[in-house]
């Protein structure tokens, strides 16, 4: 079992930058990959970064890549997405999720752990 608690939320301007962490549970943390999803007011929940157990593989959704980074410290059982360049457009609640797969995933339901999410606001 591993629960995941998010962190870093907030309102910020756009062009502005936010660092979320999720921290988890458990002693099991490096045996999993870990991802990160949004999911805006009437959208569905949509990936926007992975990182593998060992944090050697990542893999990120096109609206991300250049302006959003994820890291994870093994050590300290925590995931970290650096925002930056922020849009309103990525307005959303970010969750964070753990996978058995060890290379990570951009499929929501290859995810068995979820956090309970953080609301990040941009505004224009």
């Amino acid at each position: 079992q591993v629960q995941l608690v998010e962190s870093g939320g907030g309102l910020v301007q756009a062009g502005g930058s936010l660092r979320l962490s999720c921290a988890a549970s458990g002693r099991t943390f490096s045996s999993y990959a870990m991802g990160w999803f949004r999911q805006a007011p009437g959208k569905e929940r949509e990936f926007v970064l992975a990182i593998s157990w060992s944090g050697d593989y990542i893999a990120y959704a096109d609206s991300v890549k250049g302006r959003f980074t994820i890291s994870r410290d093994n050590a300290k059982n925590t995931v970290y997405l650096q925002m930056n360049s922020l849009k309103p457009e990525d307005t959303a609640v970010y969750y964070c999720a753990a996978t058995r797969l060890l290379l990570g995933s951009r499929v929501l339901d290859d995810y068995n752990y979820w956090g309970q999410g953080t609301q990040v606001t941009v505004s224009s």
